[in-house]
């Protein structure tokens, strides 16, 4: 039910910001199509922890800002890196271990390393994430782990022994 109301309260403010309008037939059709999605993907057994995740929320407000840190950051080191010549550049790939409990932790985890600018999810397989790494310096950044055990709160897990590369 939780789900339920937070998936309308988002399409209603989704609507409001495509919209921007107040007549009252564009107002009652608005909340007619949200009643109507909300219907068909409770019907269709789509809204759940995974399909609509209310519940990383708050967890959500430190992470989210320490990802878009990290992006700033690696966008710097890729452009010192370009701009540095072919010998800064040194592609990759490696396997790092994922210590996420579901598939939505795996996810969010591999999802972050793509959006991390310098770096790029080529698979997951079992709980290792294999990655393209375009420089030593994003390599060594997942090796540390700071990442995994960042999802890892982000997902209410304790982070785990285990970082690093498997090889």
């Amino acid at each position: 039910m939780t789900q339920a109301i937070a998936l309308a309260l988002a399409l209603a403010g989704f609507w409001v910001l495509l919209s921007g309008y107040w007549l009252v037939l564009i107002v009652s059709l608005g909340i007619a199509s949200i009643i109507l999605c909300v219907y068909i993907a409770h019907r269709m057994d789509v809204i759940d922890h995974e399909g609509h995740p209310v519940h990383l929320t708050f967890r959500g407000l430190v992470y989210f800002p320490w990802l878009v840190k990290e992006i700033v950051m690696s966008n710097i080191a890729v452009a010192k890196a370009i701009l540095g010549g072919p010998s800064a550049v040194r592609p990759q790939v490696l396997r790092v271990k994922a210590n996420q409990s579901d598939e939505l932790g795996l996810t969010v985890y591999a999802n972050s390393i793509t959006l991390t600018p310098g770096t790029v999810t080529i698979s997951i397989d079992d709980n290792y994430i294999t990655v393209h790494a375009l420089m030593d310096d994003t390599a060594e950044g997942l090796k540390t782990g700071e990442m995994d055990d960042k999802v890892c709160v982000l997902m209410g897990d304790k982070p785990r022994p285990g970082k690093g590369v498997a090889s």
